[in-house]
């Protein structure tokens, strides 16, 4: 608890303490009303006098029909009939739920607080010759700024000098750091935790990436869910109706009964118990709870309607290179001379092709570029150089072609390199992306949940349906050119059954026009991405796809969490109201019916903070 909230407290016991002791002293003491009523008013105004306060305000601003205005006419009500401990009581049950909202919002806020410390206070920029600590909004893009060991980074950059491991845990939810050195990106938020970096700055502080996330976060609020936007105008028509149906209660019985006070106080209990505390705290708590757990796991929503629409997600779509895949090629097979691989790295050693980088890595020892001389590439083929005085060529059947090469074609899936030495060929090497460790977990988890999914990619047929065969994705297309995607991705949309919606998972950089384009864009890896940052409705800020299945597990959660909360708490007011109506309910009873229902729902939407904070994330 804060230190407000324990003075509340505070205030509570000793109202409670003083309500008791004047209710058994006005029992067993013979005294006139106005004598009770002013023993009464000690702790009815010492708990009440701001809920009483406000409510004038909000009369005077023209906001009547609010709680405080119920909780004030009822309680004045209930005073004025007589019923004094009734009145005190169910003041200070009000207050005692005000206390429960506040301490549940506050565990909500601070699973987002834990995000906003990445928030950096200060940078230390270099500026002749001399480091001055400066705000990191002054900073300008091309100066070097230092960072040292457990300090924040500041701004975006790139490292010039030093290496050291960095704490991405507060951006990302993963617990292992991530080194870097000279020539590596580094992303501000992250924290430096060995080394000595200097960093120059690419960035500036309002476009960096720290900068972005925070204003995701803080504006989430904005964007309401279709349960909250229902339940704001609910209350709007609600509230006034529930009044004037006290107001008739209270008005129409007595002139044909004459007892005026009963049903005056059947009214009163009416009013006490039709305020729609629970519905308009618990519901707008739900979706708080879920994307602040959410966002302590790097799974970032930008407001609570995205979150409400992973519930209805009935088709997944995925990007392939990058999001399925690690977007990194490695050799997955030989095939030939002992020496096919070693003479492919060698007439390889100085390309940085991805493919070329792939050759290297496979071999045991870096290949000794001595042995290597007249190098070529040949755009669209391959490359031929000379090892040990051979000529090696390296690259498909259109150079073993040119080179005389009588070479069988291959049958596997994937990139195929050929090699052959002075028109000999020597054999062939079959090179495939890396399936992320796990797609295929991920894949599961969402067919489980009666989720389709599907698979986009530019790779040529046999490889892209391979790669969907070994993860277990239903449908695949591949050979699409950007512009093919988008076109797939509203065909895929037009198939949904009706309310469902369709999500697209890509790497947040080349996939920007689908992201927007789907019901849902869930941005993978986008740390440091601008462009997913902008596009997409779900930002997850590393490569973990099983964080997907987990956020549509939330989503749906706190869905059925709202509609609980909706259920339980109309069914208990309507349920009372009829009671009260029929003279068989008292304050006590409305008081649990208004404040004890609006303390178990907001529990109950509390919840939504616990599951994500201590549900299934999958495998580490």
């Amino acid at each position: 608890m804060t230190k407000k909230q324990k003075k509340t407290r505070n205030k509570l016991i000793l109202t409670a303490v003083t309500l008791a002791a004047v209710t058994i002293f006005t029992r067993s003491v013979a005294m006139p009303w106005w004598a009770a009523l002013l023993l009464f008013l000690v702790p009815y105004g010492y708990i009440g006098w701001d809920v009483l306060w406000s409510a004038a305000r909000g009369v005077g601003r023209g906001q009547i029909f609010d709680e405080k205005f119920l909780m004030s006419v009822a309680t004045l009500g209930a005073l004025a009939i007589g019923e004094y401990p009734e009145a005190v009581f169910v003041m200070l049950f009000f207050k005692t739920g005000e206390l429960f909202e506040k301490i549940a919002v506050g565990k909500s806020r601070r699973s987002i607080s834990a995000l906003m410390d990445v928030r950096p206070d200060s940078a230390d920029v270099l500026r002749e010759g001399e480091i001055r600590t400066v705000s990191p909004d002054e900073v300008s893009v091309g100066e070097i700024i230092v960072v040292r060991p457990g300090e924040k980074i500041p701004l975006d950059g790139i490292v010039t000098d030093g290496s050291s491991a960095l704490d991405t845990k507060a951006l990302t939810g993963e617990s292992l750091p991530r080194d870097v050195t000279a020539g590596d990106p580094v992303v501000s938020g992250c924290v430096n935790v060995t080394g000595l970096l200097r960093v120059e700055v690419t960035k500036p502080y309002g476009e960096s990436t720290v900068a972005k996330i925070l204003d995701l976060v803080e504006n989430s609020s904005l964007h309401k869910a279709k349960s909250e936007s229902f339940i704001t105008r609910f209350a709007r028509v609600y509230t006034p109706a529930v009044v004037a149906c006290a107001a008739a209660v209270g008005l129409i019985p007595p002139l044909f009964s004459g007892d005026w006070a009963a049903w005056i106080e059947r009214a009163l209990i009416f009013l006490v118990v039709s305020c729609p505390c629970a519905l308009v705290i618990s519901v707008p708590l739900s979706f708080f709870g879920g994307i602040g757990g959410a966002s302590r796991r790097g799974i970032l929503v930008k407001g609570a309607e995205h979150l409400e629409s992973l519930s209805d997600v009935r088709t997944v779509v995925f990007d392939k290179t990058g999001t399925l895949t690690r977007g990194e090629f490695a050799v997955t097979a030989v095939r030939g001379e002992a020496e096919t691989l070693e003479l492919a790295a060698l007439a390889e050693a100085f390309s940085d092709h991805p493919i070329a980088r792939s050759l290297r890595s496979a071999c045991e020892a870096p290949p000794d570029t001595a042995r290597v001389t007249e190098v070529r590439e040949i755009a669209g083929r391959g490359t031929v150089a000379m090892v040990d005085g051979r000529r090696v060529a390296v690259g498909n059947g259109k150079l073993m072609a040119d080179e005389g090469a009588d070479f069988t074609p291959a049958t596997d899936i994937g990139t195929v390199v050929y090699v052959a030495a002075d028109g000999r060929p020597l054999g062939h090497i079959v090179i495939s992306d890396i399936i992320k460790k796990d797609a295929r977990f991920t894949i599961g988890e969402l067919k489980a949940k009666g989720v389709r999914c599907v698979m986009l990619t530019g790779d040529n047929a046999a490889v892209g349906k391979d790669a969907a065969a070994r993860l277990g994705i239903d449908e695949a297309y591949c050979e699409l050119l950007p512009a093919d995607k988008v076109e797939t991705v509203r065909r895929l949309a037009a198939q949904l059954p009706e309310g469902g919606k369709i999500a697209f998972v890509g790497d947040g950089i080349n996939d920007a026009p689908v992201l927007a384009l789907a019901d849902i864009g869930v941005a993978m890896g986008a740390l440091g991405s601008d462009a997913a940052i902008e596009a997409a409705d779900v930002v997850l800020m590393d490569d973990r796809l099983s964080k997907i299945p987990a956020a549509l597990s939330l989503s749906r959660f706190t869905r059925r969490v709202v509609r609980q909360n909706v259920a339980f708490a109309l069914g208990v007011k309507f349920f009372v109201m009829a009671l009260a109506v029929a003279g068989l309910s008292n304050m006590w009873l409305a008081s649990f019916a208004d404040v004890g229902v609006s303390a178990l729902a907001i529990l109950n939407a509390t919840r939504t903070l616990y599951t994500s904070e201590h549900g299934l994330w999958g495998p580490r």
